[in-house]
């Protein structure tokens, strides 16, 4: 796939340089030189430049982009026209856009952003959750369905996921264990070993009556 990210600052550095070490075809935008020249040997293409006009992005490619994230958040107005232009005139599949409070969440999804991030909030929800959980690595789908990380209760030891019926006795399902720090999937015959870490998927109260056993 094809990534374009607009905007250099912490946010949009670490997503750029994330997502080519995980194999994408990455292009990073900023008007810094100093800080594309420190991108560029990251990812596929590093360009200066201003972003202010759809020419300039169709000059650049822009418009073959699968995805592309906009990371300006404190320049708010420049990270509306880059979002409308995006999506209005280059008919980009999909824009991310940071937003830095609630309003601007909403205007950018007005204009048409697919998606809008608050990264501050977002990163501050996860660590709530991990601090006032007894799980470890919570993923919240919802506000009551979560996937977890579990360390396999002493009574689970030996015993094959089959025979234990999770879901039938508490109404999760395991869908991977952890060791050695790889996931993998597990059948239903797998015997769960001392130390393992079942990655467990149900509504959060029910997990957390597995952490407790």
């Amino acid at each position: 796939m094809k990534f374009c990210v607009i905007g250099l600052g912490r946010f949009g550095y670490q997503l750029a340089e994330t997502l080519a070490e995980n194999g994408m075809e990455v292009m990073a935008i900023d008007s810094n030189e100093s800080i594309v020249a420190s991108i560029k040997d990251k990812v596929t293409h590093a360009i200066t430049m201003r972003v202010t006009d759809e020419e300039s992005l169709r000059q650049i490619g822009v418009d073959e982009m699968d995805t592309v994230i906009v990371a300006m958040g404190e320049n708010f107005a420049q990270t509306i026209l880059i979002t409308a232009l995006l999506k209005k005139r280059l008919n980009v599949p999909y824009v991310i856009a940071r937003a830095i409070n609630q309003i601007h969440k909403e205007i950018l999804t007005l204009i048409g952003a697919d998606r809008v991030i608050l990264p501050e909030k977002e990163i501050g929800i996860k660590l709530a959750d991990s601090l006032s959980s007894p799980f470890t690595d919570l993923v919240r789908l919802t506000k009551d369905f979560s996937i977890s990380q579990v360390v396999a209760p002493k009574k689970f030891v030996g015993k094959s996921i089959e025979k234990l019926e999770l879901f039938e006795k508490y109404q999760v399902y395991c869908i991977g264990v952890k060791k050695n720090g790889t996931i993998d999937s597990v059948e239903k015959k797998y015997s769960i070993k001392d130390g393992d870490r079942l990655i467990l998927s149900g509504h959060n109260e029910d997990l957390e009556k597995i952490t407790k056993l």
